[in-house]
C-alpha cells in the first residue's frame, strides 16, 4: 500500500485523487476492499441526538464532493462521512493548478473553489447509497452568487438535502470562494442564520445543523457567531476549515501561494480555535478537524473539546490504513 501511495505522489494531485478514489470504489464493488482494508477498528461508539456513531472518527468534507464514493468510504471503518461542499449549480471551480502538496510538512494548499457537479447530482447519489452509517452533507453557495442570492443558495441546498442528511454542515469558511468568509460578519451571518432557521422549521428537520468556521477570525467574531448559533437553535460547530495563514511554513514560496492550508501546520491553529470555543461554551457540540495524523493528535482534539473528529489530509497522505492507526 505504501508503494502505491508513493506512486500516486508522482502524479498531479487532482489526477492522483481521482485515481485513488476510483480504485477504492472498484475494490469495493468487486468485494475486495474488506480484505485489503479490513475495518477492524476498536473506537468507542457515540450517540448524539439519536444518531449512533460507531466511532468518533469521520472523513471531512472535500474528499468526496459529489457523493460518488459514499459506499466505498463507508466500508473503511469510519464512524461517519461528510460529503460536499455542494452548491445549487454545478461549477468547475478555480483555474488549475489549484492543489499543491507540501510533502515535507505533510500539508496541502488548495484553492479549488467549490468545484462540484451540483445539488441534483449529489442528491441522486445519496438516494442510491447502500451505506447505512451517519452521513453529513456540507452545503455552500455558487461563486457568482452575492447578497440575497448567496443566502438563497444555502436555503435551496438545505431544502433538497434535508430529507437525506443525518446532519447538515453550513460552510461559511472556505477561503477559496470570493467573500464567502464575509459571512463571519454579523450583518451577513444573521440574515443567513435566520433564513436557515425558517427552512429548518418548514422542513421539520430534527437532525443537527453545524456551522463550519474559519480559524483565521478574531476571538470576538467567533464568540459573536457562537452566541448566534445558540440564539437560532443550531447544534454546534466544526472547527476548522483551512487557514490562509502560511507564515509557519519554512518555504518562503509557500507563504505567497494563494489557497487554504490543511494538514499538520493547521493542527495547532485549529486546536486553539476549538479550545477557545469550548472555553466559551462548554456544552456546545463540536467536531474537531485539522492536522490529525496520529492517535495522539486524535486524542488532543477530544481533550480540546471535540466530541467527534474528522480527517482529510492524513487520509490523502496515508490512505485507508490511517483509520485503524487513529482508532486502535
Amino acid at each position: 500500500m505504501k508503494f502505491l501511495i508513493s506512486l500516486l505522489r508522482l502524479l498531479p494531485p487532482e489526477l492522483a485523487h481521482s485515481l485513488a478514489l476510483n480504485a477504492l470504489h472498484f475494490l469495493y464493488v468487486m468485494g475486495l476492499s474488506k480484505f485489503i482494508f479490513p475495518s477492524s477498528v476498536t473506537g468507542d461508539s457515540f450517540i448524539y441526538r439519536n444518531l449512533n456513531f460507531k466511532n468518533r472518527l469521520g472523513i471531512a468534507a472535500g474528499l468526496d464532493k459529489n457523493g460518488d464514493y459514499i459506499d466505498s468510504l463507508g466500508s473503511l471503518g469510519f464512524g461517519f462521512i461528510e460529503i460536499g461542499t455542494v452548491t445549487p449549480l454545478a461549477q468547475a471551480g478555480n483555474p488549475k493548478p489549484r492543489i499543491f502538496r507540501l510533502f515535507n510538512q505533510h500539508a496541502i494548499i488548495n484553492r479549488l473553489g467549490f468545484n462540484n457537479k451540483g445539488l441534483d447530482y449529489l442528491v441522486s447519489k445519496v438516494k442510491s447509497r447502500k451505506y447505512s452509517g451517519i452521513l453529513g452533507i456540507n452545503i455552500g453557495a455558487n461563486k457568482d452568487s452575492e447578497g440575497q442570492k448567496r443566502i438563497d443558495d444555502y436555503i435551496e441546498c438545505f431544502y433538497k438535502v434535508s430529507p437525506y442528511a443525518d446532519y447538515i454542515a453550513v460552510n461559511i469558511s472556505s477561503p477559496n470562494t470570493p467573500n464567502l468568509r464575509a459571512l463571519h460578519a454579523r450583518e451577513n451571518f444573521i440574515p443567513l442564520f435566520s433564513a436557515l432557521n425558517i427552512a429548518r422549521s418548514e422542513q421539520d428537520f430534527a437532525n443537527p445543523v453545524f456551522i463550519k468556521l474559519s480559524p483565521d477570525e478574531s476571538k470576538e467574531t467567533i464568540s459573536d457567531i457562537i452566541k448566534a448559533i445558540r440564539e437560532y437553535g443550531f447544534d454546534g460547530i466544526i472547527a476548522s476549515n483551512t487557514t490562509v495563514d502560511h507564515s509557519e511554513l519554512p518555504d518562503e514560496a509557500s507563504h505567497k501561494r494563494v489557497g487554504g492550508l490543511s494538514g499538520k501546520p493547521l493542527f495547532q491553529k485549529s486546536n486553539e480555535l476549538l479550545a477557545s470555543i469550548h472555553e466559551d461554551d462548554h456544552d456546545l457540540f463540536k467536531i474537531g478537524v485539522g492536522g490529525v495524523f496520529s492517535a495522539q493528535d486524535f486524542n488532543k482534539k477530544l481533550e480540546s473539546g471535540a466530541s467527534l473528529v474528522q480527517i482529510y489530509t492524513s487520509f490523502i497522505y496515508e490512505g485507508p490504513g490511517v483509520v485503524s492507526k487513529l482508532l486502535n
